[in-house]
């Protein structure tokens, strides 16, 4: 009988690791595979014969290093998985606490994401960015000058910037927007720079 075994370089060292760690009895518990009623049964009618017997040790040795296998696989993944959520996290919150005006949008200028320093120079809360048109933000003189800002940005451009008012307070308050599209190309980066009021005289 031919028994099966782990193909070379599947995994580099997965096997060793798992070889090393049936024999050292430090192989962690099962979480992902065992061994089924029928591969059990087909053990015991192996062993039950002379002339098999070392057959169903052999396999009895591969279906056990196989499982430790997966199991240190789904460890590898747990760990990954972990990493990636606490990276995101870590990129989330400098994105949202950065002390610069972020905002992320869509094509039509409808934002996606914003960070606090964003939401406090509009004066609103944080959780009511989302959905609306940054155009909405600015006054009315603006719109116009943002909306072209967007149209630059879908032909290609990169790098662009415009000097608009919000629409904040009885004046407004001058602010650069500096955009440029995102790496993978669906939405739209923009920082939001309040500028000093022209001195007048």
């Amino acid at each position: 009988m031919s028994i099966p075994s782990s193909e070379p370089n599947a995994l580099p060292g997965l096997r060793l690791d798992a070889e090393a760690r049936l024999k050292e009895g430090s192989a962690p518990s099962a979480k992902v595979w065992s061994t089924g009623a029928n591969a059990l049964s087909l053990l015991y009618t192996l062993a039950s014969s002379p002339a098999s017997a070392d057959d169903a040790l052999k396999l009895l040795h591969e279906l056990q290093v196989h499982q430790v296998e997966l199991d240190l696989l789904h460890e590898q993944v747990d760990n990954t998985q972990r990493e990636l959520a606490e990276e995101l996290a870590r990129y989330k919150e400098l994105y949202e606490s950065a002390p610069v005006c972020y905002f992320t949008l869509d094509g039509e200028g409808r934002i996606l994401e914003g960070n606090v320093a964003g939401a406090r120079l509009f004066g609103m809360p944080l959780g009511e960015l989302h959905g609306r048109r940054l155009e909405s933000l600015l006054a009315p003189v603006s719109r116009p000058v943002l909306l072209e800002l967007l149209r630059e940005l879908r032909d290609g451009a990169s790098g662009v910037y415009r000097d608009v008012t919000s629409g904040v307070g009885a004046q407004g308050i001058p602010l650069r927007l500096i955009a440029s599209v995102a790496p993978h190309g669906a939405a739209f980066l923009l920082v939001v720079v309040p500028l000093a009021p022209r001195n007048r005289s």
